[in-house]
């Protein structure tokens, strides 16, 4: 326990802020989350409505809207520099800022210029936007404070900002599209990514970790190898990609389940509203009551959770039932994401902290992408063998991480 507190401190001194402070500086910073999510969780289907609507190519609406998320994976190769500054939140607004730029630039000259140079503009946004992710995640544990219960309830915060950025930003990228166009949708979550800069800037101070030995931080590649050889890090990055890429077959899933439940097509957008707003329940749950316990072994319960959670979404044969197995999976893949931002805020050291977040949250949704083309291959063979194989994947994954932790125990002793 004392490992857990320790790596969770307030700042660099180990002074932790005054209560009011700490609540003043959550708010803020869900506010600043909420923001930067949103625009990065709209910004992809606004791309492809702005290309369809104008009878653009699907094949250039789909690479456009890959210049938004492929961009990701490289995160942690910009991750650095919020390790080395002195001041994080500079790093972070500049990428909000640029993001916002970068988005309005390349809707606003899309038909007008060259595709290339369209698709450039939308990478530049795109390679922001880990920032504006795993980043943001990386200033919560200054602002939290250093207890443990503070901790696991801000993570709960946390986890409803992404729930929101992934439900708020497609829908009123959808409501603003249908009222007045695409472009206009774009803009205004271009304004609010914008606005995420100005609130990063007003979170509260926390002293670079880094202090004055900059060569102690590590570069990409070797951050990658320490997380790798640490056994909860390396157990954190495998359970998270392992359930990423089973719950992304959950939105082309619900799409066919609407043949077997016997609904109309539409119907699936009950399914998917379902399970984000099991997402929220889940994230208010944490805050309510946070999680407690050793987040390396929470992260191997609830992953089981999720796979009972995709069990019974498979077993379902009725709308009620899928509908409340949606709500089920994604309180329970709500509640396994607030373990692994407490894996990684209580196992990475403080000077790579930033790229950790980064490193994970890059390989999510590369992991999450990758589920999502996979499942939309399968289900033209069985509308349920991506949930199997999903059950499956994450099953093994739970297995790999006991056997590992285990070995690692007779190795060194209990902890």
């Amino acid at each position: 326990m004392n490992r857990q507190h320790s790596a969770t401190g307030a700042n660099a001194t180990g002074v932790s802020p005054p209560l009011a402070v700490r609540r003043g500086g959550l708010a803020r910073y869900v506010v600043a989350a909420a923001l930067a999510r949103t625009a990065d969780g709209g910004a992809v289907v606004a791309v492809v409505l702005l290309v369809t609507s104008s009878g653009g190519a699907g094949t250039l609406a789909g690479v456009l809207g890959a210049c938004i998320t492929a961009p990701h994976l490289f995160g942690p190769f910009v991750a650095r520099p919020l390790d080395l500054a002195r001041d994080g939140r500079k790093v972070i607004a500049v990428a909000c800022l640029l993001y916002a730029a970068a988005l309005t630039a390349g809707v606003l000259t899309y038909a007008t210029v060259p595709a290339p140079v369209t698709a450039l503009l939308l990478a530049v946004a795109g390679t922001c936007g880990p920032l504006l992710t795993g980043g943001i995640s990386s200033r919560l544990p200054a602002i939290a404070g250093p207890g443990l219960r503070t901790q696991r309830r801000a993570q709960g915060w946390d986890v409803a900002t992404y729930g929101i950025g992934g439900t708020v930003g497609p829908s009123l990228v959808a409501a603003l599209s249908g009222g007045t166009s695409p472009a206009v949708a774009a803009l205004a979550l271009a304004g609010g990514a914008g606005v995420a800069a100005g609130c990063v800037l007003l979170l509260p101070h926390a002293p670079a970790a880094v202090g004055r030995d900059r060569a102690a931080i590590l570069k990409p590649g070797p951050t990658l190898v320490l997380v790798a050889r640490t056994g909860p890090l390396r157990r954190t990055v495998y359970l998270t990609m392992i359930v990423a890429l089973g719950v992304a077959a959950l939105p082309i899933t619900a799409v066919h389940m609407t043949e077997i439940l016997g609904v109309g097509a539409s119907t699936a957008a009950v399914l998917t509203a379902a399970y984000g707003l099991g997402n929220l329940t889940g994230s208010v749950a944490v805050m309510v009551a946070p999680l407690t316990g050793d987040p390396d072994l929470l992260m191997r319960r609830l992953a089981l959770g999720v796979v009972i959670g995709l069990g019974l979404i498979s077993a379902s044969h009725s709308l009620v039932l899928s509908v409340a197995a949606y709500g089920v999976t994604g309180i329970l893949n709500a509640l396994f994401f607030a373990a692994t931002l407490a894996a990684r805020t209580e196992y990475a050291p403080a000077k790579v902290r930033g790229q950790v977040f980064i490193w994970v949250a890059a390989l999510k949704i590369t992991s999450g992408s990758a589920g999502t083309a996979l499942a939309g291959s399968l289900t033209g063979l069985d509308v349920r063998l991506p949930l199997v194989l999903g059950i499956t994947g994450i099953t093994a994954a739970v297995l790999a991480a006991t056997f590992d932790k285990r070995s690692a125990t007779r190795l060194t002793g209990p902890a």
